[in-house]
């Protein structure tokens, strides 16, 4: 075997055993970066190929990083810990239904943000909102591993909302609102069929009638946080709150919207993704008083070092043979029609995904697929069906996508226990039809829409 597999292999495997299992609570980006660096410092990527990969995930990290720039902003604003006491209302004191408003919260958050920002977010308020609720350990469990799941999943729908998606469409030469034309129909009902799935999992755990509140979530962190004379948020009437929430999240629906409008447009995303998350800045600063800088220190710049970093890696293994590899095993099953081709390859990517995470899972898939010199139609379908595989079916196992990481660490942080038997106990039951359901409607939506 060639030297340089030898050390692209060996560095990919042992980069990704330390990233899964985080010795410490490491940040994820620092053994990604140290893999690339020697990857780099054996000549395995050139000069050229660094230039490259500099190209194609810079607007995707650009982007990404201002919608989280945006989360942050909103969850300053109180706009999460006012979200958390809309659904206590919502709920009307019944369990199943706070399930399925839990699960309309974290789809939202996931389209209006990005799969990361979502977990980072919901997951602190969900524990604050189930604890305030006086739920026994057991009883939050549920809402957590399903609000975490679907939050997760709901990046299919819209490719801005992971940062993989936006790194691999670049790479398909496929344009943001081309991804939401072909995909946001399946997904989005694909998700609506795991919603439903997972409730009949877990509903005997729900508990039927809540518990009453222990506090008032909204007014303490309301009146803790602003005082009068800190800024022009009343802390007085909440229904100048509401209407001052609505204002802000009618800012970021618009911005969203935006997005899609530019890549319509061949305007890059990014410059309208960093307006928006400027003019969300100044906003903030004007109502709190508050200099902007603090959001720059909670913002996770890691990100950008973890996706060239993660790239790198990725640019060893392909350099090295591997997508000639799978080039070999999947250019026959192509041939045999596109629906064969759809279930091959999002069920492929499925399972590296659950091996070796989805970043570099989602990345080796689309870049096999550039190499095949398939017909337009036939490349987007390919690489849509990667994208379920990335997005819904690398959540078999907990270790399948970094906003699962993160949502563990947060749980541990919390001291809330979730053994690989509880999510297992849905995941395996859950995961697979799902994937195998949003394949179908994929498929049948492509070919009812977009087949000449």
């Amino acid at each position: 075997m060639d030297i340089h597999i030898m050390i692209s292999v060996f560095v990919f495997l042992f980069t990704t055993a330390v990233i899964l299992w985080r010795p410490k609570g490491i940040n994820e980006a620092w053994p990604a970066s140290i893999g690339a660096a020697i990857i780099l410092l054996t000549g395995v990527v050139s000069r050229a190929d660094v230039l490259d990969i500099i190209y194609k995930i810079g607007g995707a990290s650009i982007t990404i990083i201002s919608t989280i720039v945006m989360a942050v902003i909103l969850e300053s604003f109180g706009f999460f810990h006012w979200s958390a006491a809309r659904l206590a209302i919502l709920a009307k004191g019944s369990g199943y239904r706070l399930y399925w408003y839990i699960q309309l919260l974290c789809f939202l958050m996931t389209l209006l943000f990005n799969n990361d920002g979502s977990i980072l977010i919901t997951t602190p308020i969900l524990i604050l909102l189930l604890k305030n609720l006086q739920l026994k350990p057991h009883q939050q469990i549920p809402y957590l591993l399903t609000g975490a799941l679907i939050a997760t999943a709901s990046s299919a729908p819209i490719g801005v909302s992971n940062i993989v998606n936006l790194i691999a469409l670049k790479i398909v030469h496929m344009t943001l609102y081309m991804h939401t034309a072909m995909m946001f129909i399946p997904s989005s009902l694909g998700l609506l069929f795991m919603s439903w799935l997972m409730y009949v999992v877990v509903k005997r755990k729900l508990p039927k009638q809540l518990p009453n509140s222990a506090f008032d979530i909204e007014h303490i962190f309301f009146t803790k946080n602003f005082h009068p004379l800190k800024g022009q948020i009343s802390v007085d009437s909440k229904r100048q709150r509401t209407k001052f929430m609505l204002k802000i999240l009618l800012f970021v629906f618009v911005m969203r919207c935006s997005l899609f409008v530019a890549s319509f447009l061949a305007i890059p995303i990014e410059i309208v993704a960093v307006f928006g998350s400027l003019v969300l800045l100044i906003w903030r600063w004007y109502h709190l008083r508050t200099n902007p800088v603090d959001i720059l220190k909670k913002t996770p710049w890691h990100i950008l070092i973890f996706a060239f970093s993660m790239y790198v890696l990725i640019y060893g293994l392909h350099n090295s043979g591997l997508t000639a590899l799978l080039l070999n095993i999947c250019e026959p099953i192509v041939k045999e029609g596109l629906f064969h081709a759809s279930f091959i390859m999002g069920g492929l990517v499925s399972i590296l995904s659950n091996l070796f995470n989805n970043h570099p899972a989602l990345l080796i898939g689309t870049i096999t697929l550039t190499e095949m010199n398939l017909d337009p139609i036939t490349l987007k379908t390919m690489y849509l069906a990667s994208i379920i595989g990335s997005d819904i079916g690398s959540l078999l196992l907990p270790i399948g996508t970094l906003a699962s990481l993160i949502w563990m660490h947060i749980l541990k942080k919390n001291k809330i226990k979730v053994k690989w038997k509880d999510y297992l106990s849905v995941s395996l039951i859950v995961i697979p039809p799902t994937v195998i359901v949003t394949l179908f409607l994929l498929y049948n939506w492509i070919q009812l829409a977009f087949s000449l």
